[in-house]
């Protein structure tokens, strides 16, 4: 199976290919320890993440799912695998119910607006499309067939209410993923009862068919009308796709428990097969200023709010800028040293595509450290980052330190850059290291522009135009307060620029303005 390829200067023929050997190493959270990567059918990889509840625009937490899945899904194919992605669209739900009522009660335009904003956010961020989006009304006769097949089987129960998943059927499978054991559940219970489901008969058992309810949307049963519960969903698309078994499931920290146990559960028992997934993935959260995000806190950011006030690239920077499993604490600080750090990788692109002056006919020196040549040295160092990116995606997709490892490389790219290479080997040079970025911060990191992009003569940030009219009357009027020494005016003015996010700086021609 091909490796990513990354480059390494050659006295004959230029860049050669230099191929990683490190295999590919994973935290599985069934596991609980990082496992070497394997699949069921060799070069193939098979994988499921859980999509959004289209109930509602994405917000901050989404961005950080689908990125963290954007790079594993990038660096694997970057490997030479033939990658199958398939990430669904939960389209019926209590909570899409509850908005579309709030609103004009029309369920199916709700969601049909919420799948075309989603698009938007995730190619804002440069997030690859998966290959395949099912929705999961389109699913409801597979799901009323694994139900049935469930019933069956003894491992699921018709109530009045419903139909519901028996835990007792298959206890050894309870805490899974999450390492809770049944018998404290047991011992702690009390005999309550969820009161979402007053019928069931143990409260740790889950929904596989809710019954009808005055005015929501309904679909024909066996067990009357009604509608799927959440957790059957995933296991009917991801087996339409991928049959008994697959590679890949991922989803966020906190879909362990209940939906991912739920699911293993309910298609292990349905099939026979254990286990269904071979690797369960799961990122973490992403709190605001130490707090964990949430709409009554007021500090709930979709992605379309944030990226009036954050550049898209800046903010994918920022969030891949940590290891995928970790969580991360957004704030002001983090976002503006991701600013400060994509800009420079965006100049250390720019530069390099500038120096190239010509094709690359002439072959680089070769990489040494022990080289008297300073082109040789810096080959040898790039070459070692290069290694080291490598080996960073290959350890649990480290993409924190393969940040680290490009910054790195910007760093060494930039000195030969302002050094005294003749214009051959600045030439030469040039092309090398494009290539090192394009592969690395490009085709891996994807925080890199098109070249023709990244040359195109900068536009008048939007944001600034919005507000410029309004800017500089409020600077005209400041200029006049200073003049007549009416500095309560001026210092009325300067704090409603700041409020408006703007930073004045005086000079000898007059007041210049910027964002923060």
């Amino acid at each position: 199976m091909q490796r990513a390829i990354l480059y390494q200067p050659s006295s004959e023929s230029g860049n050669t290919p230099m191929m990683s050997q490190m295999p590919i190493r994973m935290h599985d959270t069934l596991r609980r320890k990082k496992v070497d990567f394997s699949t069921i059918e060799a070069g193939k990889v098979s994988m499921y993440v859980c999509g959004v509840t289209v109930y509602d625009r994405c917000h901050l937490g989404h961005a950080r799912c689908y990125l963290s899945f954007d790079l594993i899904h990038r660096w694997l194919e970057q490997s030479g695998f033939d990658v199958h992605y398939v990430q669904n669209f939960t389209d019926i739900d209590d909570k899409i119910i509850h908005r579309a009522n709030e609103l004009d009660g029309d369920w199916k335009k709700l969601v049909d607006e919420n799948i075309a904003t989603y698009y938007e956010d995730m190619d804002a961020l440069n997030i690859l499309r998966a290959d395949d989006y099912p929705r999961c009304t389109d699913y409801v006769d597979d799901m009323i067939r694994i139900t049935a097949d469930l019933i069956e089987k003894g491992n699921a129960y018709v109530a009045d209410d419903g139909v519901y998943f028996s835990i007792e059927s298959a206890p050894e499978k309870y805490g899974m993923l999450t390492g809770q054991i049944l018998e404290n559940v047991r011992s702690g219970a009390g005999g309550r009862v969820d009161d979402t489901g007053k019928s069931k008969r143990d409260h740790k058992d889950f929904a596989l068919w809710k019954a009808a309810k005055p005015g929501e949307p309904t679909w024909d049963s066996p067990w009357g009308a009604g509608r799927p519960g959440w957790h059957i969903e995933c296991t009917a698309m991801s087996m339409d796709y991928f049959g008994a078994q697959f590679d890949i499931h991922g989803g966020g920290h906190d879909l362990r428990f209940p939906h991912h146990e739920a699911e293993i559960f309910q298609g292990e028992c349905h099939t026979g097969c254990s286990p269904v997934v071979h690797h369960w993935l799961h990122n973490g959260f992403v709190n605001l200023d130490g707090e964990k995000m949430s709409k009554s806190l007021g500090n709930f950011w979709t992605i379309n709010e944030i990226l009036k006030k954050v550049d898209a690239m800046v903010l994918r920077f920022a969030l891949i800028n940590a290891h995928y499993r970790s969580p991360i604490d957004m704030n002001d600080a983090l976002l503006n040293d991701a600013e400060r750090n994509y800009n420079r990788v965006l100049e250390c692109y720019v530069t390099s595509l500038k120096g190239c002056i010509a094709e690359n006919n002439v072959p680089l020196p070769v990489a040494d450290f022990a080289s008297t040549n300073p082109l040789s040295k810096s080959l040898a160092l790039l070459e070692k980052m290069g290694e080291g990116f490598a080996k960073a995606m290959d350890d649990d997709f480290n993409s924190r330190e393969a940040v680290a490892k490009v910054l790195g490389a910007v760093r060494e790219i930039m000195k030969m850059h302002n050094s005294d290479m003749d214009a051959v080997d600045s030439n030469a040079f040039s092309h090398y290291a494009i290539d090192w970025l394009e592969e690395t911060a490009g085709a891996v990191l994807g925080v890199l522009p098109t070249r023709e992009m990244a040359l195109a003569e900068p536009e008048e940030d939007p944001r600034k135009l919005e507000i410029a009219d309004e800017v500089d009357v409020l600077l005209l009027a400041r200029t006049k307060a200073r003049a007549d020494k009416d500095w309560a005016k001026a210092d009325e003015i300067r704090d409603a620029l700041q409020q408006m996010g703007v930073v004045v700086t005086d000079t000898a021609e007059g007041p210049t303005w910027d964002l923060a």
